[in-house]
């Protein structure tokens, strides 16, 4: 008698979950689209929008298995077991699969000389151009810490693994409560590079295209703080990437890739001018970006 009702209403969990599963997804549609509205940027056709969807509900059904994978695990031996297979295993090889299907080829240029050994602490900071830029940092093969919003939890899949993977989340609130999120993540930030667990942040904020954004001082408090070096990272998106063919024209045509371009680390000391690091880092990270068109 017990067991039925037990699973009548996992039944219906599942339910809810398969919705949500099919229906957050064109949320992502519409918050990408808004990006590629601008004058200067091909809007989205219906193959993109299509693309669009199924990147972010292949994310998030994968991470979903990855969970389920996982959960065991989690709760025998608790949080810290997990990390390691929840970011380096899971979410890397399912942020990897999903651009290959969807997005296309990445290429990464002066990985060999400029990219830090895994475990050594530092800020990785690069331009939020499209959410596309979450799948392919998989592609460096390093271990980090993302500062993410905190309603990132509710994502289907994607939430979960990403606290099990140990990321940092923080709530866009104003006044006191901001004092104090903004004081957990320093100190979580702290206690990762500490550990040799780098932090990865996208200093403009928000993902867009059209203009180029200033940087916000988050990053650079970080890594003042902890005298770490930075890593300024470009992302190079192709204005066809959503729009093409691909995956369907892969036998008769070459697809453009994402370019990665890792620059030279910027050493950070205490008492350095942030306005300039961060002056120096916006530099550097669009100085191999194509310009931003004249309306911007």
């Amino acid at each position: 008698m017990f067991l039925k009702p037990v699973l009548y209403y996992i039944y219906q969990l599942l339910k809810v979950y398969a919705v949500a599963l099919m229906v957050i997804p064109l949320t992502a549609v519409y918050q990408e689209s808004k990006i590629w509205s601008h004058p200067a940027l091909p809007s989205l056709n219906i193959f993109g929008m299509i693309k669009v969807y199924l990147l972010n509900f292949l994310w998030m059904g994968l991470t979903s298995v990855g969970c389920a994978i996982l959960l065991p695990k989690y709760l025998l031996f608790g949080s810290v077991s997990v990390e390691h297979d929840s970011h380096c295993l899971m979410e890397r090889v399912i942020a990897i699969l999903i651009t290959i299907l969807v997005v296309g080829p990445v290429q990464i240029r002066n990985q060999e000389h400029n990219l830090p050994a895994d475990g050594t602490p530092c800020i990785y900071v690069a331009n939020h151009a499209s959410q596309i830029d979450l799948a392919v940092v998989y592609f460096l093969f390093r271990k980090f810490k993302w500062i993410a919003k905190k309603s990132v939890l509710y994502l289907p899949g994607v939430g979960f693994l990403m606290f099990m993977s140990g990321h940092v989340f923080i709530s866009r609130k104003k006044g006191k409560d901001k004092s104090v999120t903004v004081r957990r993540m320093y100190s979580e930030a702290k206690i990762s590079l500490s550990k040799g667990v780098p932090m990865f942040l996208f200093p403009q904020g928000t993902r867009w295209m059209g203009s180029r954004l200033p940087f916000k001082d988050g990053a650079f408090n970080i890594a003042i703080d902890n005298e770490v070096p930075l890593i300024p990272i470009s992302m190079d998106i192709p204005l066809s990437v959503w729009n093409d063919l691909y995956p369907l024209n892969i036998f008769w045509k070459k697809k453009n890739p994402v370019i990665i371009t890792i620059h030279e680390a910027i050493p950070v000391k205490k008492g350095m001018d942030k306005e300039e690091l961060k002056k120096k880092c916006y530099d550097v990270i669009y100085s191999v970006l194509p310009p931003v068109e004249k309306n911007e």
